[in-house]
């Protein structure tokens, strides 16, 4: 006898609601400000049940918003659920039209909840012997059991999925399903607002039903209940008992405009799937709509001997241009070493060199029985060399500045280099979460490239491309090379259709090999001071946790948030300010709340805030030190924030927090190579208020830096109505507060949070903000005006974000759009600035032959090494680059200082 058929029905409501809800505390939010958790939760159960459940027929079952007839039956049936939240509601249409596109059919009876729907197929498929899955966690559908239909609850991706038939009816609930309905008759269901007879949970309902047969048994049998009790909750509620009954009972007769048969599962329109797929950014899930394509006509050549290397070396020669990439044994590029280097300058060309450092004599002795492992990597540099360093032959790459920086490192300073396609794409479009090679092949060919993984492996097993065999590295290096060729072509187009390329040329660009500079400069640390300041953290954490358990009075894993929150809402009883699916809320919000009132919360907080500090930079710092340099080089991210800002990882400097007293300290531990050398610190003073001032023509507020004032005390003053010299510390702290949260969108509900302030008083505060600088007001007014007529914003530069959920109409959105509407224009010209300063400085540097260098970025402060002999005319250059960057309506200023080290220096 074969197989029997299956059918699986969704849930949909509940499997939508599920998945938003399991990501609540991290939701998927796309760079547009949509939030997709319940698509992608839904999407990745289907494609689940696909994929190891490969059913025959298929159908997701969907409510209605119209009344049904339990409504009719009892008006206050779900009376007390709460609304939707309107982040998922406005979901559902993204996932109706995901089904639609994958040709799962829908199913929806108006009149008629899913559950009924479900029922009602669930029964038309027993004739024709298919078994039926309802997929769903819902305890109603133990009702439907039955020899050819059981529960499919998928549980989380991580997990097994739960498969319930008869017998695991009977083991959950202790009952067979064709009690099920009497079962949840007589307990109610609070979530659907079923009364059952009160005072009858699931311990009595399971007593009486294992007593009796069904609920007409019990009411003919009252008087062998043996609890009077509950003979009189049953005797006072009979009416409740069978109406909770008829409403709990799923409708299997409801007619369905469907047949079975018509719920076959088809293949998915793989287009569309792939550009939904790029619309909700859900990248992971792009290789798998991407188009099956036949094999592509390309030539690409691994070059094995001499010969044809001098021959690949003067067709470049030749070129106007050419795209380079390198392969390589690390993606630190001052640990990397070299395997081979790719070239194309025609699409569907490429050619491969394989370089073999430890190579001695050439390898081009074809009878010999040794594998081919490259060419003698010393000579294939010498050859390119002259080309390498030609200006006038361009060169393009993806992320280029790590394959300059590892030429670099072995002599060969590139030159020409002309066009990056992963910087060339984020300025066409800043939000996009990736701009690596594998993703732009996927968004502009609909190619998927060979993953990496498939040459060097995941995890434990990964070896390094240098131990792959030539030919597979061959064929993935011309790969790179030849879609980076082919990309440039594509954005091009874009930067030249969105007026970017002045943007391009002049700033970006240019940029690259100054960043390139710093990493490879690398910084100087005190390891000893580090290790030192390590010992003294131990110290504070161990009293810290002493006061802690002390609080507590009892000893707990403080980074245990399941303890901790039973320490502090069930022990202490401290009120709870939030909830997550597994109970109160620990995070730091919370905490912060609490610590105002409650010692625990702020050791705990502070506990925290020593223990990050100490695993991510004072013991994570010495590990980081190149062996070779014995210097720290931080990686400067070109790519990554949308207003344009730098960002910088391993070390993150970014994220070393200036205004506490440990953040400080781990300052320190950066110094100069040697006592001949002193750091240089300058940072740009109020940039972004001038960036404002500029942008906003606002009378005001260039007036008061044009007379040098103290803008916060100034801004203090006007808000407050006093006089500047009666202005208070703790009026200025709010008046800048103020000052930056108006800057950046913020509304009186975030102003009042963070001030602790009524909400009617930060309103008072915005009112007479604006009285006083109404040319502010008015920018902020145009830009999100520019953002809804445009659909973007621009910087001084031209640099551009688009803001597509400006006109949204669902209100989280549009409001995130919005406050970057105005954001935008201020942090991305400050970002434009400071790049352009690091340009000009870097070649002025070079002009000059001075031999400081830029060692570090972080946001609107640099920092430089420079030798003490040469520190005046140092400071003097980089102040005038620094200020006068980028003409203002207002002076621009820099607070420049220097030290040995860099606390002492900022």
């Amino acid at each position: 006898m074969g197989k029997s058929k299956t059918l699986y029905l969704i849930d949909s409501m509940a499997m939508a609601y599920r998945s938003y809800f399991a990501l609540q505390r991290a939701p998927l939010i796309t760079s547009k400000g949509e939030n997709v958790s319940a698509v992608f939760g839904f999407l990745k159960s289907v494609l689940r049940i696909l994929d190891e459940q490969k059913p025959d027929y298929f159908a997701a079952v969907f409510d209605t918003p119209h009344r049904t007839f339990r409504h009719e039956m009892y008006p206050e049936y779900k009376a007390t659920r709460e609304k939707m939240p309107e982040e998922m509601s406005d979901q559902l249409p993204r996932i109706k039209e995901m089904l639609e596109i994958l040709n799962i059919p829908i199913v929806e009876v108006p009149g008629f909840e899913a559950d009924d729907v479900m029922g009602a197929l669930a029964k038309l498929a027993e004739p024709e012997k298919i078994e039926t899955y309802l997929v769903t966690g819902d305890k109603d559908f133990m009702q439907l059991v039955s020899p050819l239909t059981r529960i499919y609850n998928p549980k989380r991706i991580n997990e097994n999925p739960e498969v319930m038939d008869e017998l695991g009816v009977l083991n959950k609930v202790g009952l067979p399903p064709e009690k099920i309905i009497d079962y949840l008759g007589l307990m109610g269901d609070s979530s659907d607002n079923v009364p059952g007879v009160p005072g009858i949970g699931p311990k009595g309902a399971y007593t009486l039903l294992s007593q009796f047969k069904n609920m007409d048994e019990i009411y003919k049998n009252l008087d062998k209940v043996k609890s009077e009790s509950t003979k009189n909750k049953l005797a006072q509620n009979k009416e409740l008992a069978f109406l909770s009954r008829k409403l709990v009972t799923i409708d299997t007769e409801v007619k369905v405009p469907v047949e079975i048969i018509n719920l076959t599962t088809n293949q998915p329109d793989k287009p569309r799937a792939f550009a939904l797929m790029k619309e909700l950014e859900f990248n992971s899930l792009l290789n798998r709509f991407a188009e099956s394509k036949e094999t592509q006509q390309v030539e690409y050549v691994t070059i094995k001997d001499m010969p044809q290397l001098q021959k690949l070396a003067a067709n470049l020669n030749n070129c106007k241009q050419f795209t380079l990439d390198l392969e390589t044994t690390d993606v630190d590029p001052m640990r990397a070493e070299i395997v081979g280097l790719s070239f194309s300058w025609k699409e569907g060309e490429a050619f491969y060199v394989p370089v073999d450092s430890a190579a001695g004599a050439v390898a081009d002795d074809l009878f010999s029985k040794k594998e081919f492992t490259g060419l003698p990597a010393q000579k294939v540099l010498d050859i390119l060399n002259p080309t390498l360093i030609d200006q006038n032959i361009k060169k393009c790459g993806q992320n280029i500045k790590y394959d300059l920086m590892i030429l670099s490192r072995v002599g060969i300073e590139v030159q020409g280099v002309d066009f990056d396609t992963m910087v060339a794409s984020y300025l066409i479009n800043p939000s996009l979460r990736q701009h690596n090679l594998d993703a732009l092949a996927l968004q502009y060919f609909n190619y998927q490239k060979v993953p990496t993984s498939d040459l060097i492996g995941k995890g434990k097993n990964q070896i390094s491309m240098a131990d792959v065999p030539v030919e597979k590295v061959s064929f993935y290096a011309c790969e790179d090379a030849d879609y980076t060729q082919r990309l440039r072509t594509e954005l091009e187009k874009g930067l030249a259709d969105r007026d970017l390329r002045k943007l391009f040329d002049d700033v970006e660009l240019p940029l690259l090999p100054v960043l390139m500079k710093i990493e490879k400069n690398g910084v100087s640390l005190d390891v000893p001071f580090l290790h030192k300041m390590s010992k003294q953290l131990d110290l504070g954490l161990s009293k810290n946790q002493e006061k802690i358990f002390k609080l507590a009075g009892q000893e707990f894993n403080i980074n245990s948030p399941k303890q901790l929150s039973e320490i502090m809402f069930t022990k202490l009883d401290l009120p709870v300010i939030k909830k997550t699916k597994t109970g109160p809320s620990t995070d730091v919000s919370v905490l912060e709340t609490l610590a105002k009132d409650h010692e625990l919360p702020q050791e705990i907080l502070e506990f925290r805030q020593l223990s990050k500090l100490k695993s991510t930079y004072v013991d994570a710092l010495p590990r980081l030190i190149n062996p070779k340099t014995g210097r720290v080089h931080t990686s400067y991210n070109q790519t990554v924030a949308a207003t344009g800002r730098l960002s910088s990882s391993n070390p993150n400097l970014q994220n070393i927090p200036i205004r506490t007293e440990i953040g400080r300290q781990i300052r320190k531990a950066f110094v100069p190579i040697d006592s001949n050398h002193i750091l240089i610190d300058a940072d740009y003073s109020q940039i972004e208020l001038r960036i404002m001032a500029h942008l906003s023509k606002d009378k005001a507020l260039i007036k008061a830096f044009e007379q040098g004032a103290d803008i916060h005390r100034s801004t203090a003053a006007r808000v407050f109505k006093v006089e500047p010299e009666d202005v208070t510390d703790d009026m200025r702290r709010r008046a800048k507060e103020v000052n930056f949260g108006i800057m950046y969108g913020m509304g009186a509900f975030g102003l009042s949070n963070r001030l602790d302030i009524p909400q009617d008083e930060a309103e008072m505060f915005i009112y007479n903000y604006f009285s006083y600088y109404p040319g502010i007001q008015e920018f902020m007014e145009e830009s999100k005006q520019m953002a809804r007529d445009k659909g973007y914003v621009t910087t001084l530069l031209n640099r551009r974000r688009y803001l597509p959920d400006i006109n949204s109409d669902n209100r989280r959105m549009r409001e995130f759009a919005e406050r970057n509407a105005i954001n935008t224009p201020i942090q991305g010209t400050a970002a434009d600035l400071i790049k352009v300063a690091m340009i000009n400085i870097s070649q002025k540097l070079k002009e000059k032959k001075l031999k400081t260098k830029m060692i570090m970025q972080v946001h609107d402060e640099l920092v430089f090494e420079t030798p003490n002999v040469e520190l005046d005319d140092a400071m003097e250059l980089i102040r005038y680059e620094m200020e006068n960057a980028i003409e203002l309506d207002v002076a621009i200023k820099v607070d420049i200082d220097t030290g040995m080290n860099w606390l002492e220096a900022h």
